[in-house]
């Protein structure tokens, strides 16, 4: 059940990692900072219209796949094979129908997909050729492999293959490991560094009806092994949302949130020991994953609409609007969430 007063929000993720604040001009630091506003602002119209929240949610997650800033859709990074592998969830809280996808190379906006999955009725869960497949018979947008192949996450992908090569290791890369690997260490155009930041976009959403829905997108991992699967598109390890408790969406290392179950998590101990939104979120990200090597960070929106933006790391790509006003959003662990 939904509480009597709710106030609905929604608030989105871009990912997680290590300042590199010293290195990069203001308007560098601007640009990040104008496409979460940008990003904020479309899904706002759809909270004001009334839409559902999965339709919110996956409106903020499509925009984040089309931003090549980010790993997800557009900026999804290369596997080991230089070749593209997304995944993607969408879960809804009034009565836990949720879509995963897996390992998908050709459709456009892999969120889109999921939610196609989620309301088909069918699989919860399809993986590879299947589910483009399933995505073309949905009529999801499919576009050339090729589509997803930008120049920055080329050189990106050779820079890390070469520090594999040099170490002896199967070298993978957290995120869009970009101009700053090439570079020395806190170097390069992004406001967190490119070798220590989690991949993954994110959205969760408290609609105007009461109603919770969360969305998780990513390109995975730079360099990673072809069929590798994080916790983005797990439900319950990067995905997780349930009317009256919580929805949540995961950035970070994905072994470590599947083994932590780390969305389900922040809900269990919502529903089960009453904790409110803010502490749940710390106890996992503070507590229960950096054991397992858990770096990264969440958001997370409550029954009431209580905001959490929680995370490990030096910073973390985030932002939140309500049904009115102006979006909210922040880089650094010491940043007050402002106006972009």
């Amino acid at each position: 059940m939904s509480p009597t007063k709710f106030t609905p929000v929604i608030a989105i993720h871009g990912g997680a990692g290590t300042i590199t604040r010293a290195s990069i001009t203001p308007a560098q630091q601007q640009a990040y900072r104008n496409a979460l506003r940008d990003v904020l602002l479309g899904a706002q119209r759809k909270l004001a219209e009334g839409a559902p929240a999965e339709a919110v949610a996956v409106e903020a997650v499509r925009l984040l796949e089309e931003c090549p800033l980010f790993n997800a859709g557009r900026g999804a990074v290369f596997t080991a094979d230089a070749t593209h592998e997304m995944d993607a969830c969408v879960m809804r809280g009034r009565d836990l129908a949720c879509g995963s996808i897996a390992g998908v190379s050709t459709v456009r906006n892999p969120v889109i997909a999921a939610k196609a999955l989620m309301e088909a009725g069918g699989p919860v869960f399809m993986i590879g050729a299947a589910a483009e497949q399933f995505a073309q018979r949905q009529g999801c947008e499919m576009v050339a492999k090729d589509w997803f192949s930008t120049e920055q996450r080329l050189a990106q992908l050779r820079t890390v293959q070469e520090a594999a090569r040099v170490s002896g290791s199967d070298t993978v890369a957290l995120d869009h490991t970009a101009q700053s690997l090439a570079a020395p260490q806190g170097t390069g155009d992004a406001p967190l560094d490119e070798r220590k930041k989690m991949g993954t976009v994110g959205a969760v959403v408290l609609d105007v009806h009461g109603n919770l829905a969360a969305a998780t997108s990513t390109g995975g991992l730079t360099n990673k092994k072809p069929g590798r699967v994080g916790d983005s598109p797990v439900v319950g390890a990067g995905t997780y949302a349930k009317n009256g408790v919580v929805a949540v969406s995961c950035t970070g290392v994905g072994e470590a949130f599947i083994r932590g179950t780390a969305a389900h998590a922040v809900a269990a101990r919502i529903e089960l020991l009453g904790a409110d939104v803010a502490d749940a979120a710390s106890a996992v990200i503070h507590r229960v994953l950096p054991p397992l090597g858990g770096d990264g960070g969440l958001i997370a929106v409550g029954a009431s609409g209580e905001v959490s933006l929680c995370f490990n790391s030096e910073g973390m790509y985030r932002g939140q609007v309500g049904v009115a006003g102006e979006p909210l959003v922040a880089i650094y662990e010491s940043d007050q969430l402002l106006t972009a």
